[in-house]
């Protein structure tokens, strides 16, 4: 690897680690929305898997995603407690 390309690597993972707080699931800011996760992308666990992005259907009332606050009862189908 040249040197051009180890800074401009460095660089690049440098704002990985910054843009990372920004980011965290444990963020004050920040809601679980459910019912609004596209199939294969939700954020964490839900009632038939152990892992993100392994649901299976679109629009699923089990699965959240991790928005700002106040976005999610503004989307369509969006609440902020799981389907019972």
């Amino acid at each position: 690897m040249t040197s051009r390309t180890a800074i401009l690597a460095a660089a690049v993972g440098s704002l990985f680690v910054l843009a990372a707080p920004a980011f965290s699931a444990d963020d004050q800011n920040s809601e679980k929305c459910y019912g609004v996760a596209k199939a294969g992308k939700n954020d964490c666990a839900g009632g038939a898997h152990a892992c993100a992005g392994q649901s299976k259907k679109d629009a699923s009332a089990k699965e959240f995603v991790k928005l700002p606050k106040g976005t999610c009862e503004r989307l369509v189908g969006g609440t902020l407690s799981p389907a019972k």
